[in-house]
Formats: structure tokens, C-alpha cells, sequence
């Protein structure tokens, strides 16, 4: 392992370490050169009064450029902190505004299959063979199309008008460990309520082998589910693959493997991967945008992944109010570049990507450094494409729960239910790891930058036959004749990239420094900044630094006043969505033992309070951990369920 690599991978732990050793630096000496100038001055105001023979000691020097460099990354770090709830607070209003117009939409509630249906044959064996008698064609039906939903100058990824949207087919991908029945089943029941669900879903259970009884369980929710879907089936994800790490990516990676057998080349091209957590609650409005999103953009329908805004709406009620604010500001996260015209939009838990593209990119990872598999997998589609990436946001929420701890009263309940939210932070910050892939995929970018030509197999046969799943530029020059003749590359899809798009790219690590560092680098600085004020109050100011932390602490300010808003500009993203996902389960009959949760800003009041505690509780802390941990082990075991 090469020294970029090692550092790379721990990235976030060496920023944290060279922040505290800079701190510690100019603090300590310029406390040091304050307490020598005011030394210095008494003993020359003294030695006016009385004569001396002892000279005094001139004035020690402080930290010198290092006093600069410590301000203004200060003041950038503030700068940060002030323009990132900006943007979400943006990213909300846009987003709650598209989604109240997508609404009231009949097309997006109405959207219909038509009344012709095939049965749904499925293989209730293992999948590890996953046969299907379609696996060759796609659902005969066609759609009614949801061109103009949503109007062009409000939506930038509208649907063009007049738009026919072709067959496509879902293969929803619902990895699980350890998950209780009763929650499956309630997902599998909101998806089957869509009208389109027979037609054009393909649901693939992705459980873990090590989960006791896992296929007695697998099977009871296909026979029941047998007729609703146009196909279900299950995988089983095995626990001893050398070099895979357990988890939402690894168990996402072999579904994806076992189920692109079952696609032809004709047939996988207008098939779409949906990966969803286990209790994620989709409307059928969100498979009708994405089926009209793939089919209106042909240009860019290979090289798009698609992403919708998390809410969580289920159980905020039956939570504590830090633990709801931690969901609340981490969803507001999510969404914050998903608003018209973001070119940089990583999706949060459930996100669609095209087979053509999983197959382009080899699928998912399973190392360690894939625990965040959804930004991972970004990241992978970003690179691979020079920064080409496009991506659409769905007007649907997808309706999550909070995360409870093992039950309790009082403050055995409360203390159970925040230490769970701190592991579900620990599993979130230690995806810093990302930001060492990144610098290493954008260094394998640099150094390909010239050489657009790209060449790819289906993934199953690229990963069951990985020596010949390497195609050299000669191979790919043969002429038609020779490789018709040899049928050797019959399989292989040649294509060409676009050249780097070096903007995007800026955008990005900007992106994943907000993620991954401006946590932790905020809250050491906002003390260490309060700590060098304090040290050299009353002293001179050789180098003119006031100013700067005067600035800083009205972006900081200002910062916290966002935060604010932002909690304020949730109550109505909350409430569209939760009133919109009550109504569908309602009509569905799926309404009653459903949990949702309505909010009030005079009973969630205290909300607000919450909102300072949340940062330093479940940003700063989890993620000073987790750089820690890196440097010791890239592992992080789950002892749970996967989500």
C-alpha cells in the first residue's frame, strides 16, 4: 500500500490532528508573546518612574504566518458554516415548492397502467439461480404518459410534453439483516399498492446468509407476495467472501450480481435499480417520474442516477426531540443539492441508478471503504464518467423512521434511544472514508484523462469471469468481421467519454468536505478561536487579525439563525408530505396501524432548542471517533440491522 494511499484513506483524521497541532501552536505562542508585551511595557513605564540598570527583555514574537494562516482558515470554515444551511434552507423551499406543485398533478397520483396484465411467474427456489420465463422481455403494456406534470421553467428535469414513456422495469433491491417480518411485509405492502406494481416491478430480497432461518423467512414473504409483483425472489448474500465487508454495500453488490442474469442485452437497457432500506415507504408517484425521467432524456438515460429527499414521518412522535432533530438536519443534509439546476446531488438511503450504468461501473464495492454505499456509489458513477454525471431529483419523499433503541421509560428510554442514534452517527461519519476514495479516483482520472475510449460487459459475466472481463484498445479495434466471427465480444459495450468536467469535479470535493470535515474542523476552531481572542485581549494586533474573528463570530451567528430557518422551512416539507403519504395510504386501504407524524411548531418547540446540542452530540463527536478509529482499523462491524 502505497504512502498516498494510507494517508489518503485517513484523511479526515490527519486534517483533524494538523487542526488541533495548529491551534495548539499559535495559541500557545501568542499567548505566550501577549503575556511578554505586557511585561515588556510595564517594565518600560516602570523604568521611567525609577532608573534602572537591568534592561527589560523586548517582547516575544507570537506565531508569526502561522497566526495568518489560523485566521483565515477560521474565517473560511465560518464562511462555510454560514453558506451551507443557506443552501439548504434554499434547497427546502425549492424542493417543498416543486413537491406542493407535483401534488396537486393528477397525472402523478393517477399514473395508470393499462388493464391488460400478464401474470407474474416467479421462482420461489433459491436465487442463486433466479429464473424467471421473462427474463428475456420487458412488461407488453404501455403507460399513460406524466408529460408536462411538471412545468419546464419550475422543474429544469421536467418531462417534455407529449412524451410516451416506454416499458421500463423496476428491480427493486431491499437488502436486509435481522429485520422484523412485520416491517418487510409494510414495505412490501406500500409497493404492491402501486397500480404499476404488477407490470413492471421486480422485487429482490437481498438477505444475509448469516441470518438464522433467513430462507424460511425469505419464502413466506414470496408466497405471500407471489401474485402482487411482476416478479419477487430473494438472495442470499454469503458471509464469508474474502475482502468484502458486511453491510448495506456488500449485500446490495451480490443482489445486484444475481439479478443481472436474469436481463438480456435488449431487455436490460430500459431496466432500472432501485435500492431501498428496508423500511422505506416509496409512493407510486416516485416509479412514475423515474419512468418518465428515463424514457423523455434518452440522451443522458445511461448515464443518470436518480434521487429523491428522505422525510422522516413515521415515528417522529415516539422519539426524543434531540434524536428528531438529529433525523431532521440530517435529512436537510441530504436534500441540500438536490434543488433545480445543482449539478452535484448525492443521494441519502434510496436512489435509482440505470443497469447500463451498473454495468459500466462494475456495480457496488464491498471493501470496507463501501460502508456509505449510497455516496460510494456516486462517487464510482462520477468518476467513471469524467464527472459527467447526471443527476435528476424524484418530487417524492421517500418516508423513513427514526431510529429507537431497545425500549425502556423515562430516562432508561431516553438514554437507549440516543445511544442508538449515536451508532447510526458512527455508521454515517465513518463513511469519511470516501473522501480518501475520492482523491484517489480523481488521480486515476488525471492520469486517464486522454484516454476517453470505455469498454464493459454485463456485470455478471465481468465478475463470474474477471480474466476476461479486461478488454485491451486492440481488442476493441478488431474489425466487425473477426469479432462477429470469434464471437469472443458479442457481450461487450464500447463507448466513448466526454472529456473531464473539472467544474463539477471543484463542486464535489467541496461537497464532501461540508460532509466529512466541516463537522469536526468547526467546532475545533470555533473554540480555538474563542481561546486565541481571549489569550490576546488587550494586546496588540501586529498582524491586524481582529477584524477576521470579529466577522467570524457574526457568521456564526448568523450560522445558528439558519439552522433556525431551516427547522422552520421543514414544518411545511413535513407536513406536504406526510398529509400526501397519508392520503395514498388511505385510498390504498394501507392507512390503518400506520404511523404518521404531524408536527406543530407549538408542541415542537423545543426542537429549537435541541438544534445547538445536535452538531457537536451526533456531527462533531461521531466524526472525531471514526477519523480516530482509522487510524487503528477500516472495519466497522454491524451487530444489528444493516440500517
Amino acid at each position: 500500500m502505497s504512502l498516498f494511499t494510507w494517508c489518503s484513506r485517513r484523511a479526515g483524521g490527519l486534517a483533524m490532528l494538523m487542526t488541533l497541532a495548529l491551534s495548539y501552536w499559535v495559541i500557545s505562542k501568542e499567548a505566550a508573546a501577549a503575556t511578554s508585551r505586557y511585561d515588556y511595557k510595564y517594565s518600560q513605564q516602570d523604568s521611567l518612574s525609577k532608573p534602572s540598570h537591568t534592561l527589560a527583555s523586548p517582547p516575544t514574537e507570537g506565531a508569526g504566518i502561522w497566526t495568518v494562516v489560523f485566521a483565515y482558515y477560521c474565517l473560511l470554515i465560518h464562511f462555510l458554516v454560514f453558506a451551507f444551511p443557506m443552501r439548504s434552507c434554499w434547497a427546502l423551499f425549492d424542493i417543498t415548492r416543486s413537491i406542493k406543485k407535483a401534488a396537486r398533478s393528477r397525472s402523478l397520483r393517477d399514473f395508470k397502467l393499462s388493464h391488460r396484465r400478464r401474470g407474474s411467474s416467479t421462482s420461489l427456489s433459491s436465487s442463486e439461480t433466479l429464473t424467471s420465463s421473462k427474463e428475456d422481455s420487458l412488461p407488453s403494456s404501455t403507460t399513460s404518459s406524466e408529460a408536462g406534470d411538471i412545468e419546464t421553467e419550475f422543474y429544469s428535469d421536467s418531462f417534455t410534453d407529449g412524451a410516451e414513456p416506454e416499458r421500463v422495469v423496476h428491480a427493486i433491491v431491499i437488502p436486509n439483516y435481522k429485520e422484523e417480518v412485520d416491517s418487510l411485509r409494510e414495505t412490501l405492502d406500500v409497493l404492491a399498492s402501486h397500480p404499476q406494481a404488477r407490470d413492471a416491478y421486480d422485487i429482490y430480497l437481498a438477505m444475509e446468509q448469516r441470518e438464522h432461518n433467513v430462507e424460511l423467512k425469505a419464502m413466506k414473504l414470496i408466497q405471500e407476495f407471489v401474485k402482487k409483483f411482476r416478479s419477487i425472489d430473494f438472495t442470499l448474500h454469503p458471509s464469508d467472501i474474502p475482502g468484502e465487508s458486511p453491510g448495506k454495500g456488500s449485500n446490495v453488490a451480490w443482489a445486484a450480481r444475481k439479478l443481472s442474469e436474469r436481463y438480456s442485452a435488449t431487455a436490460r437497457k430500459e431496466v432500472i435499480v432501485t435500492g431501498i432500506d428496508a423500511d422505506s415507504h416509496l409512493s407510486s408517484s416516485y416509479f412514475s417520474q423515474l419512468s418518465g425521467m428515463h424514457t423523455s432524456f434518452k440522451d443522458t438515460a445511461s448515464t443518470t442516477l436518480y434521487a429523491a429527499p428522505i422525510i422522516f414521518d413515521r415515528n417522529a412522535h415516539a422519539v426524543p426531540a434531540i434524536v428528531r432533530v438529529a433525523d431532521i438536519l440530517w435529512a436537510a443534509a441530504g436534500l441540500s443539492g438536490l434543488y433545480r439546476g445543482s449539478s452535484i446531488a448525492p443521494p441519502t438511503s434510496v436512489y435509482s441508478v440505470p443497469l447500463e450504468l451498473v454495468d459500466r461501473v462494475g456495480g457496488w464495492d464491498c471493501d470496507p471503504e463501501a460502508i456509505g454505499e449510497d455516496l460510494h456509489m456516486y462517487l464510482k458513477c462520477f468518476f467513471a464518467l469524467n464527472g459527467n454525471l447526471t443527476v435528476r431529483t424524484i418530487l417524492s419523499p421517500v418516508s423513513q423512521s427514526n431510529v429507537k433503541g431497545d425500549g425502556g421509560e423515562g430516562v432508561k428510554g431516553l438514554y437507549n434511544d440516543m445511544r442508538a442514534r449515536y451508532k447510526q452517527a458512527l455508521r454515517h461519519m465513518w463513511g469519511a472514508l470516501d473522501s480518501g476514495y475520492a482523491m484517489r479516483k480523481f488521480v486515476e482520472l488525471w492520469q486517464e484523462r486522454k484516454h476517453t475510449a470505455r469498454a464493459y460487459r454485463p456485470l455478471h459475466i465481468a465478475l463470474n469471469n474477471p480474466t476476461d472481463s479486461y478488454i485491451t484498445q486492440t481488442q476493441l479495434d478488431m474489425s466487425p468481421e473477426q469479432t462477429l466471427e470469434s464471437g469472443i465480444f458479442s457481450d461487450v459495450t464500447s463507448d466513448t467519454l466526454k472529456e473531464p468536467d473539472w467544474q463539477r469535479i471543484i463542486i464535489l470535493f467541496h461537497r464532501i468536505f461540508e460532509a466529512h470535515f466541516l463537522p469536526l474542523q468547526t467546532t475545533i476552531l470555533i473554540i480555538a478561536s474563542t481561546l486565541y481572542v481571549w489569550v490576546t485581549d488587550g494586546s496588540s494586533d501586529p498582524h491586524e487579525l481582529s477584524w477576521v474573528f470579529t466577522v467570524c463570530n457574526v457568521l456564526r451567528t448568523a450560522g445558528f439563525m439558519e439552522v433556525a430557518l431551516m427547522l422552520f422551512l421543514y414544518e411545511q416539507f413535513h407536513k406536504i408530505c406526510v398529509t400526501t403519504r397519508e392520503k395514498e395510504m388511505n385510498e390504498a386501504g394501507l392507512a390503518k396501524g400506520m404511523c404518521f407524524s404531524h408536527r406543530e411548531v407549538k408542541k415542537n418547540y423545543i426542537d429549537y432548542v435541541m438544534a445547538p446540542l445536535v452538531a457537536p452530540l451526533y456531527g462533531a463527536i461521531p466524526t472525531a471517533q471514526a477519523q480516530l478509529m482509522h487510524f487503528f482499523t477500516l472495519d466497522l462491524v454491524y451487530t444489528g440491522p444493516l440500517f
